[in-house]
């Protein structure tokens, strides 16, 4: 009896999961049918595949590029537990941007919404979009930009380059976005990262490891690391907002910060909480991307000395038309730059832009397809930029493609600043910063690949740079001497090291020669 009843019980779980399994990977769809894809597995989707780490940082993500090989350039899946469209579609992309608060609105993971303490659920708000966007430019748009910025970014990069090039070798990448990361702070709410006792940039830098992972805050977790940091962050700015406001007399940088303290008075969403994180996510997103890009387009140039001749060749005509070859660079100057706004263009296109998200109001037909109301959609601008058929041999840092591109090109093909409405407001500050950097880099500096690291043990620079190899071989016993890794000389008996001593050296090369040289018969 109660086997028999155990048995019906065993075969009603087992019919009811395999129908649960059904359903979740054939979702329903009212009056049309799904883009092709995958579900994955009930629940966590395919959230493990999406995680495999891409062996290029170039190309496109290994996951979305099988499955647009697979699917084509539009596809269903399941990450972080939410049904998801991809698309690398120009004309479904375009058509999206553009339906901002009609078809769809903007979305967020929920690790990402987390981190900004809920407050992404007003994003969507049309009044509170309008004003962030008004305020922001007010900060960093063109006049701004043309008036204040475009000097101080060339203090910036003059002072920057000045001290790195004191210094033997430097590591790129920490070294360009603490100088971004210095600036901004400063420039959005007058803080002095220099003068802190926290790693603020290491801080920082932790979070975008948690953006795309399950918001569980459990010890040991990539997103309990992210959240302790947070709490950090969060508290360091409220100090910073606490202190302005109590202290009418420190509101002097007529900075970001002051305007927000002065419009809490007739805003009333702008709270205390939302003008905490509402800083805290424009300054992270903000300096993030921009030095990213910056550490790529010097890398990039260190790999293409002719991109590097000719960007010289121009910002040197520049300074020659100059009457003072050494006063600042002037906003009439910078406009008249040609070559240089396809460096940057080209190095955008070849960065990992962040992904676009959004999420469906409303059933969308389009291309025969239905998008369900409440699934999520995601763009993939990096598919689009590496794409053959929209730029020819898209792997190449071709800075004069740009010369045969069309308008087109800027609102469908290339988005590496989003689109529609929420095109990205500090798009002209990140592409002035990185132009006036790589101007003064090229005008008054010479440099090289050579980085740091460490072999078995041993402190050790790599370089790839002629000059500096050149150097390096003529200063044979007056700088450097010859050199072989443990397990190399240990081979050869430890006898290798007299290779370094002048007298064995001249003997057994000439002892070679005799035998081998070119006068032997």
């Amino acid at each position: 009896m109660w086997s028999y009843v155990v048995l019906c019980l065993i075969a009603l779980a087992t019919v009811s999961f395999s129908h649960y399994v059904y359903r979740w990977r054939n979702p329903k769809c009212k009056g049309g049918r799904l883009p092709p894809g995958s579900m994955g597995f009930p629940l966590i989707g395919e959230t493990i595949q999406f995680f495999i780490p891409s062996n290029s940082l170039l190309d496109v993500p290994r996951f979305f590029k099988t499955r647009f090989s697979r699917y084509g350039k539009l596809f269903r899946t399941s990450l972080l537990g939410h049904p998801i469209v991809v698309s690398s579609d120009p004309e479904f992309n375009y058509f999206i941007l553009q339906q901002e608060r009609k078809l769809v609105q903007v979305w967020y993971m929920d690790s990402f919404s987390a981190i900004f303490g809920g407050t992404l659920r007003d994003a969507p708000d049309a009044h509170i979009h309008k004003y962030a966007r008004h305020t922001v430019l007010n900060h960093v748009g063109t006049e701004t930009l043309k008036e204040k910025l475009l000097l101080k970014f060339e203090v910036m990069a003059n002072q920057a380059l000045g001290s790195w090039s004191t210094q033997p070798s430097i590591e790129l990448q920490t070294s360009i976005t603490s100088m971004v990361f210095n600036f901004i702070s400063m420039h959005l709410f007058g803080f002095d990262s220099t003068k802190s006792s926290e790693n603020l940039i290491k801080m920082f830098s932790g979070f975008f490891q948690c953006f795309m992972t399950f918001p569980t805050n459990i010890p040991g977790t990539a997103f309990h690391r992210c959240m302790k940091n947070q709490k950090k962050a969060v508290k360091l700015i409220k100090n910073i907002l606490y202190e302005r406001i109590n202290s009418p007399e420190k509101r002097c940088h007529k900075d970001f910060l002051d305007q927000v303290i002065e419009d809490m008075k007739t805003e009333e969403f702008l709270t205390e909480d939302f003008v905490v994180y509402w800083i805290f996510g424009l300054f992270l997103s903000s300096y993030a991307s921009t030095s990213v890009t910056l550490t790529l387009a010097v890398t990039l140039l260190t790999d293409h000395p002719l991109v590097v001749k000719e960007l010289r060749k121009e910002q040197e005509t520049i300074l020659r038309s100059r009457e003072n070859a050494d006063s600042a660079l002037i906003w009439k100057e910078f406009k008249s730059m040609t070559f240089m706004p396809q460096v940057i263009n080209e190095v955008l296109r070849m960065s990992i832009s962040p992904l676009l998200l959004r999420k469906a109001m409303k059933d969308i037909h389009i291309n025969g397809y239905v998008i369900p109301e409440g699934w999520k959609i995601m763009i993939i601008p990096s598919a689009i930029h590496m794409d053959p058929d929209k730029f020819t041999d898209p792997f190449a840092f071709n800075s004069w493609r740009w010369n045969d591109l069309g308008p087109n090109t800027s609102s469908k093909n290339f988005i590496p600043f989003g689109g529609g409405l929420r095109t990205c407001v500090g798009a002209e500050f990140s592409k002035t910063l990185m132009s006036v950097f790589l101007h003064v880099l090229v005008t008054k500096f010479r440099y090289g690949k050579r980085f740091r690291t460490s072999l078995a043990g041993r402190p050790i620079v790599i370089s790839s740079d002629p000059e500096f190899n050149h150097y390096i071989f003529q200063q044979e016993r007056k700088l450097v001497q010859l050199w072989y890794m443990d397990s190399f000389s240990a081979f050869m008996g430890g006898n290798i090291d007299a290779t370094a001593n002048a007298y064995i050296h001249k003997y057994i090369r000439n002892v070679i020669l005799n035998h081998i040289g070119i006068l032997k018969s």
